[in-house]
């Protein structure tokens, strides 16, 4: 068992696969990314509450303005799912080969049984309130490509959001594959896909600027398998405990700045270059995530259960909020008090509905499904979880 600074809270597992993998705090970073989602599509759904859709800014075309936390909230999520993933694949190979029929599995019974009850759901709603509908863009929800509909501007009704699933299915599909290379061509691999990805970015940003193609540049960035590689190479590193990668990382001054830049994101001040400012959050989650892990240097931490708490139902809230929003809005109507005690009811009462919808999902519905899946599971995995 190794025993660096780096890797202590990670226990050896292939004396006893029973034992989850250990990585404190990442459900904090879940529980961050969750809540700006939340909050931000509270904020443009204000209107339908008869308040102010624009109380953080308005973008150039006077649209109300939400949480840029939100958009980069999940890029943290694909980070965290991309360093998450490798690393528990990792320690699978310790033991045996990659079981990739099995790690299909899991990942259906992980995300499938709530993906579609709640797409069933919001085609359900948008029939009894005779929203309009495209019924061709209805196939590529069925089918995991939700991110179609999104880049092409022609998401349905409530189910916007699911663009950011339908990416994350489409890297399970290629990347249990990689994943049996050795980890050192893993690692090389992994670095020339980022490469080629940005290089094709900047590309498709070229055309934009010069031809006005947009199409090119919106699927690359709302497609960005190479955020999630970005996990995949720190957890490698990680895992080999590179002295360079830690060091670096988990500097103190590193960690400060790592902070600071989530703050400047929350209050909508972080910006330096649009084509490459979802690639800069995406270094920051990756610090913060070693700053977790490690505990070196670590300027605030969320091992806690609050924390915990939040992160573990940070799936459901992702999923279901956007229809608990639309049926608040449907019960209350329009506030006739539009102060500030107008905003806090509209805010307190969406996060109170979604937090307990969540865990209300995860206890009754997802738990069965989860139990089924560790059937599945050689690496079991806590990514927070009480020290015995």
């Amino acid at each position: 068992m190794r025993q660096t600074v780096a890797t202590a809270n990670i226990p050896d597992d292939s004396a006893n696969n029973n034992r989850p993998v250990y990585l404190p705090g990442l459900n904090g970073l879940r529980a961050i990314a969750a809540l700006a989602v939340v909050v931000s599509h509270t904020t443009l759904a204000l209107g339908e509450f008869g308040l102010n859709p624009n109380i953080f800014g308005s973008d150039m075309e006077g649209k109300a303005r939400g949480l840029d936390l939100a958009g980069n909230g999940v890029t943290i999520f694909f980070v965290l799912s991309g360093f998450l993933i490798c690393f528990l694949l990792m320690k699978e190979k310790e033991i045996h080969s990659l079981r990739i029929k099995d790690f299909y599995i899991r990942r259906a019974l992980r995300i499938w049984p709530l993906y579609y009850l709640y797409l069933g759901l919001a085609l359900l709603t948008t029939y009894w309130f005779n929203i309009p509908v495209n019924n061709q863009m209805i196939l590529p929800y069925v089918f995991l490509a939700a991110n179609i509909p999104f880049i092409l501007q022609m998401a349905l009704p409530f189910l916007s959001h699911y663009w950011s699933l339908g990416v994350e299915e489409q890297f399970y599909l290629f990347f249990p594959q990689l994943a049996r290379l050795s980890n050192k061509r893993l690692l090389n691999t992994s670095l020339i896909l980022i490469s080629f990805l940005l290089l094709l970015k900047l590309f498709c940003w070229f055309l934009q600027k010069k031809y006005g193609y947009e199409i090119p540049l919106a699927t690359i960035t709302v497609t960005r398998f190479h955020v999630m590689l970005m996990g995949v190479v720190a957890a490698i590193l990680y895992y080999q405990e590179n002295k360079l990668f830690l060091q670096i990382s988990t500097h103190k001054v590193v960690q400060v700045l790592a902070w600071i830049g989530l703050l400047l994101i929350t209050l909508n001040k972080f910006h330096f270059a649009s084509v490459i400012d979802g690639e800069l959050v995406a270094v920051i989650a990756v610090i913060l995530i070693m700053g977790q892990v490690t505990k070196r240097n670590q300027i605030i931490n969320l091992e806690n259960r609050a924390c915990d708490f939040i992160g573990k139902i940070s799936y459901g809230m992702y999923v279901i909020h956007p229809l608990l929003i639309f049926y608040v809005a449907q019960i209350t109507g329009k506030l006739s008090n539009q102060t500030f005690l107008g905003y806090l009811f509209v805010y307190s009462i969406i996060l109170i509905a979604t937090i307990v919808v969540a865990y209300l999902s995860y206890t009754y519905y997802e738990k069965p499904f989860l139990k089924w899946k560790q059937k599945f599971t050689t690496i079991k995995s806590a990514a927070s979880m009480q020290r015995s």
